[in-house]
């Protein structure tokens, strides 16, 4: 039986799931960098890219630079990265993206995750130093990473079946569209028959304007005539032109617009949504690793003192 998170029993959540779905939960750190990595996990993997962006660190910071200052916003629906005065998103990281996240033993303020970036499909690996709550960051986001995950696989296969059903109106309305084409075409075959019918049976010299045959009810048939035609006239009196299809919003016989099954409350579903699905799937599956290990440069005290594993 697939278990969505495995832990110890002394560590408990810290945040409601309200908190977590329906609001985000901020937190301010500094922003050491980014570095790509070549494995999505790995102890190993984080400790050289700490390595490296703190020797970088440090060479900013003899030159005068300060590290900049960023604010974290965690939900299920990922770990955003902004300015904290402007508020502008610096990096919107999807929580089925991240695999790997890990803080500090010795250093409580630094912590890391690996991300996969959406664009390059690369493996970044972000590193923050903040104020003494590494461990309640990891545990935040491996909080937001469990209620997502769960989510997903409520609403995931609904949203599948959805699109099915949508996709099967698509193809029905498209078939209905062509076939009423057809019928219009042969409409308007047989009107211009019938009109060359009345025009070789009427008198030779005659110039007599024909009006409009009728149907058993006295009634004109309906003529898709376009702009370019003669304007028919009927007892003396011009019949008001017809619209061309062309310059006619699309419109049925009763002057609705037609179904349009992207815009019937379901929500928006971009043409790659079976490709998101399937990636957020993966995503999911791969799970996400939180980890406490030491980041610093002693070989003798780097054993890892907590591993909480997503098992999908």
């Amino acid at each position: 039986m697939n278990r969505a998170f495995s832990r110890k029993k002394d560590k408990t959540w810290m945040h409601t799931p309200e908190a977590l779905s329906k609001h985000y939960i901020p937190y301010n750190a500094k922003f050491l960098g980014s570095t790509e990595v070549e494995q999505p996990k790995g102890t190993e993997v984080v400790r050289d890219a700490v390595r490296k962006l703190k020797f970088a660190r440090h060479i900013k910071k003899s030159e005068g630079q300060k590290i900049p200052k960023v604010e974290l916003q965690i939900s299920i629906y990922g770990v955003k990265i902004l300015e904290p005065k402007s508020k502008e998103v610096q990096h919107n990281c999807q929580l089925h993206r991240i695999s790997f996240c890990a803080d500090d033993k010795t250093d409580k303020r630094i912590f890391t995750f690996i991300c996969k970036d959406s664009e390059s499909n690369k493996h970044l690996c972000y590193v923050f130093d903040s104020e003494k709550c590494a461990e309640e960051i990891t545990l935040t986001i491996g909080q937001a990473f469990d209620l997502a995950y769960r989510k997903f696989l409520e609403s995931g296969g609904k949203d599948v079946e959805t699109r099915k059903q949508i996709a099967g109106m698509q193809k029905r309305i498209q078939d209905l569209e062509t076939e009423n084409m057809e019928l219009k075409n042969k409409v308007q075959d047989l009107e211009n028959q019938l009109r060359i019918t009345q025009v070789s049976s009427s008198p030779a010299g005659s110039v007599t304007a024909k009006s409009p045959s009728t149907d058993i009810f006295d009634m004109v048939p309906f003529s898709p005539i376009s702009q370019q035609s003669p304007t028919p006239t009927r007892n003396g009196t011009q019949l008001p032109p017809v619209p061309s299809r062309s310059t006619e919003i699309k419109r049925d016989l009763f002057g609705a617009e037609p179904f349009d099954p992207f815009n019937c409350g379901a929500g928006d579903f971009p043409p790659d949504i079976q490709s998101k699905l399937d990636e957020m799937q993966e995503g999911f599956k791969m799970g996400l690793t939180l980890e406490g290990t030491v980041f610093c440069l002693d070989p003798l005290d780097s054993r890892p003192y907590k591993s909480f594993v997503y098992i999908v």
